[in-house]
This record gives structure tokens, C-alpha cells and sequence, in this order.
């Protein structure tokens, strides 16, 4: 007789979580991104448009670290997927020479089959290195071009973050390509760059095309005049397997394809970095006024 309330208790209980299971069955994936704004902000369009489009939730482990700390979470799964730009996979990942725009994505496409990941598509800019100085240091040491740059640099810092230090496609390859020797480089974290170049604490530093603070701290970009840098055309990396498992990922992503510019990524990367704005509020934003959101 004692044992008919304990039945019932469990039945109920077993119902009352087989409801609150089958009310939370969404599957998940998570994203990544790297440790500077314009990731972070890719990275948040990426996750909108797959929770729009699928029946995915997402989990956003943004600022991550930088370029080899992202990499190596998404080829141990511990992400499955991130922004990522052509010119990096090609030359700093697999130490491969790059080409044109397309010849580089052709070329990045056929590398990461080795890892079983895809770049799925072409948001629309192509983020490339540079170097840029203040109109002050221009006009000082009349700096229009690398080359003009390369005649006075060992008087000059540079400053950048601390990866371009040693990357291949970074500074050792401007020593290489133009003969290009700073009196000191400094690594530094890229929240900071800016301010020690405005500061007048480094003369020069690396810096990305759609970077929204050349346009906030009226900075001159000089011009790669040998074309060493390469072009860094940003796309989702998606692991293979996550592709097989959920078909409508790569159908979600392609709503961003061709969707940023350079001009819409600068104006976006001051709305975070100057004015002080939320990356995950602005992204949405954005995506809602292109119709990409509903």
C-alpha cells in the first residue's frame, strides 16, 4: 500500500522531465572568434543568421585569443566554427605562397581539406594588412609608400600586436621583401596600438584596411607598393563534420555572402572602438537595416 505513492510520485516526476526535455532539445554548436573587434562583430552576424535560418542555438565564446588560438580550438572542436581570412589560412597556416583574391581562395579552399574544413563564402571585404603613421610623421618624413617608409625606419618603432612580430606574412616578411629594419619593434595587445601611435610612444604600426580607427584618428595608410601583403578576403572556416551533420549551415552563412564591404566594416569597427557601442548589438543592427534580419 505504501509503495502506490512513491509509483505515482515517480510517474509525475518522470512526465514533469520528459516535458521540460523535449521543451529544450535545440541543438547546439559553438562559435569563436579572435581577440580584436571586427572578428567579434563577424562572428555575431555569423551566429544571428544560424539561429534565424536553423534550428541550431549558439553558444559565442568570442575573443578568444588571437589567430593561432582560434585555429587550434577549431581543429580540436572546441569550436566549430569562426572568421577567418583568406591571406592567413594560405600563408600563415600552411606557409603557402598567394595570389590574386581568387587565386588565394582557390588556394585556401584546397588546404583545408587536409583539416576537413571549409571556407564556406565571401563576406564582401578584404581586410589586408598595412601600415599606418600619423599625418605628422607623414608629412615629416614625406611617407606616401613601404619604400619611402624603408629609408628612414631604422629611426622609426614599430608597434603592432604581438603576432605580427613573428608571422610570416607579418613583419619578417617586410625585412624580407623590402629590406624594412625599425630601430625597435614592440609588441603590444591591439586595444592599446592606436593610443601609442597617437600618444607619439611608436611611430609607426600595422594595421588592418577596415580598421575604424584610421578613420576616427585621421591616420595616413601607406602604400604596399610591392604588394607584399596578401589578400585577406574574410568567410566563415566551418568544420567538415558540422557541415555533414546540419545541411542548413552552410545555406544560413551564405545570407552574409558579399554583404560587408570595406566601407560597411569601418563604419562598424568606430561604432565598437569610438563610440563605445556593443559588437552583438551592433552587428545585429546592421543586419536588420541590409534585411538579412528580420
Amino acid at each position: 500500500m505504501k509503495k502506490w505513492p512513491i509509483v505515482g510520485l515517480t510517474l509525475a516526476v518522470s512526465a514533469s522531465l520528459a516535458g521540460c526535455s523535449s521543451g529544450s532539445s535545440k541543438e547546439s554548436i559553438t562559435i569563436g572568434s579572435k581577440n580584436f573587434t571586427e572578428n567579434i562583430l563577424v562572428a555575431h552576424m555569423m551566429a544571428d543568421v544560424i539561429e534565424q535560418e536553423t534550428d541550431l542555438k549558439v553558444e559565442r565564446k568570442v575573443n578568444l585569443g588571437g589567430t593561432n588560438v582560434a585555429w587550434k580550438a577549431l581543429q580540436n572542436n572546441d569550436i566549430q566554427l569562426y572568421p577567418e581570412y583568406t591571406g592567413t589560412i594560405v600563408a600563415n597556416f600552411y606557409q603557402q605562397k598567394t595570389g590574386t583574391s581568387e587565386e588565394t581562395l582557390a588556394k585556401a579552399k584546397e588546404l583545408l581539406k587536409k583539416d576537413k574544413i571549409q571556407f564556406t563564402n565571401k563576406l564582401g571585404f578584404n581586410n589586408t594588412y598595412t601600415l599606418a603613421v600619423t599625418q605628422e610623421t607623414a608629412d615629416k618624413y614625406k611617407l606616401k609608400s613601404f619604400s619611402d617608409l624603408v629609408k628612414v625606419a631604422g629611426s622609426l618603432t614599430l608597434g603592432s600586436e604581438f603576432e605580427f612580430i613573428d608571422r610570416p606574412d607579418g613583419y619578417p616578411g617586410l625585412q624580407k621583401t623590402y629590406g624594412m629594419n625599425f630601430k625597435e619593434a614592440t609588441g603590444m595587445d591591439r586595444g592599446i596600438m592606436y593610443r601609442s601611435l597617437t600618444d607619439q610612444k611608436v611611430d609607426v604600426i600595422d594595421a588592418y584596411s577596415t580598421d575604424g580607427q584610421i578613420k576616427v584618428n585621421n591616420l595616413v595608410v601607406l602604400k604596399d607598393d610591392k604588394s607584399f601583403f596578401p589578400p585577406y578576403d574574410a568567410g566563415p572556416v566551418v568544420r567538415d563534420d558540422v557541415l555533414e551533420k546540419y545541411p542548413k549551415l552552410k545555406d544560413a552563412l551564405a545570407k552574409l555572402e558579399g554583404q560587408v564591404s570595406e566601407k560597411d566594416m569601418q563604419d562598424l569597427n568606430a561604432k565598437v572602438d569610438s563610440e563605445g557601442l556593443k559588437a552583438e548589438k551592433v552587428a545585429e543592427e546592421f543586419l536588420k537595416e541590409k534585411g538579412i534580419l528580420k
